[in-house]
């Protein structure tokens, strides 16, 4: 082998070598390059990944603050509201945004702006009470705390209130009921009292007196005893302990049975008494429950209609599977602001009359919950000067099952 043929051999290889090194760097810089595209796209991917995560976690936490039942306000560094919920918005009738704006600026109450300046210098406030007068009146019960700020500056406030409306109003509601039925107890009581101490003080040797006295006395001892039995049944009907026994009933049979009840009282008055229920109506009922119905509604129309009036109950088949019957009297009506309240426990529109008339004040209360219990509802329709009509709806019976 020559010289020149050796360096040409050694030239080839070099040449190869050097071929052969330039591809795999090249490919190696494509792979590197290749690998690098794909880290920045998983990282792209990972990244939006992560933002759609924290989206979807912001609006579920969004999605859990609005629908909390507390009104829910945060105020930044500044006193300025910076976060609120729609409770909020609903407690306090917000018509507009409130972001950025001071406690009086938002809300015009110097009552909360009194919040704000407690629980900045008590760090914390538990139970203070706002009453919010609008159309209707409400109550609120706020607690609030500071939220960390920066170091030495002054730091946020976290509120949550609370709409205790109706607790207030089931608080008043229970006094009005102690109260009332204070007052009907102590008044039968006094004159059994009084009666028997002027018996015991001589009266019983006097036969005729010590007669007289008695007499009152049980009477006075029944108004008692309905007195108890009626708020027995009213608490039975509230709370839903009172069982019904349902069957069918003709409804035209079972108003009669109710009216023949008054036709003594209604001839001393002079009051004709008529049964216009339509023939054949039936509803499956608690006949007992349903008569006390009637009861109390035709006592009621004897007792406040006029004297040779008119006294009639009716009833008919009215639309969507239901009954309307209807006790109407022809007495003084009652007056439109009182129509809303007749079926409260012891609301009475005349007070005077009605305790000289007797009676416990409970008698419509417990019409209304036996309705509601049979599914049905109760109203009054009313013009003063032109009587009453006391109604009632309930279920009407099928045709097939009235046959059987």
């Amino acid at each position: 082998m020559n010289w020149f043929s050796h360096n040409w051999e050694i030239t080839v290889f070099v040449g190869a070598l050097a071929a052969i090194l330039t591809h795999f760097i090249w490919e190696r810089f494509l792979s590197e390059r290749a690998n690098a595209k794909a880290q920045q796209e998983y990282g792209r991917r990972l990244l939006l990944r992560e933002k759609e995560l924290a989206a979807q976690s912001q609006a579920r936490l969004e999605a859990l603050f609005d629908s909390m039942t507390e009104g829910v306000m945060l105020l930044d560094t500044a006193g300025r509201v910076e976060l609120y919920n729609r409770s909020l918005e609903r407690m306090f009738r917000l018509t507009v945004g409130i972001r950025g704006l001071t406690l009086l600026e938002a809300f015009r109450l110097p009552e909360l702006v009194k919040l704000g300046e407690e629980v900045q210098s008590a760090g914390e406030v538990v139970g203070f009470d706002l009453e919010l007068l609008a159309e209707n009146r409400r109550y609120l019960q706020a607690n609030a705390t500071l939220v960390a700020g920066a170091v030495g500056a002054r730091r946020g406030a976290l509120f949550v209130f609370h709409d205790i409306t109706r607790l207030r109003e089931l608080e008043r509601t229970r006094q009005e009921f102690v109260a009332n039925v204070s007052h009907e107890l102590r008044t039968p009581l006094s004159m059994i009292k009084g009666y028997t101490e002027t018996l015991l003080d001589g009266a019983k040797d006097e036969p005729e007196r010590a007669t007289r006295f008695l007499q009152i006395i049980d009477r006075h001892a029944d108004r008692l005893n309905f007195l108890i039995d009626d708020l027995l049944a009213i608490s039975k009907l509230e709370s839903g302990q009172m069982p019904l026994n349902r069957q069918p009933i003709d409804l035209r049979t079972l108003a009669g049975r109710a009216i023949d009840q008054f036709a003594a009282r209604a001839m001393e008055r002079s009051v004709t008494l008529a049964n216009e229920v339509v023939e054949g109506l039936s509803a499956d009922v608690d006949a007992d429950r349903l008569d006390q119905v009637f009861v109390n509604l035709v006592d009621n129309a004897l007792k406040y209609g006029r004297a040779g009036g008119r006294v009639t109950v009716s009833g008919r088949a009215v639309a969507e599977g239901m009954i309307e019957l209807a006790v109407q009297d022809d007495g003084p009506g009652i007056p439109p602001e009182a129509q809303a309240r007749v079926f409260e426990r012891f609301y009475r529109v005349d007070k005077a009359r009605s305790r000289e008339q007797g009676g416990t004040g409970l008698g419509l209360a417990i019409v209304k919950h036996i309705v509601q219990a049979h599914g049905g509802k109760a109203w009054v329709r009313s013009e003063p000067g032109c009587g009453a009509t006391f109604l009632f709806s309930l279920p009407q019976l099928p045709a097939d099952d009235a046959a059987h």
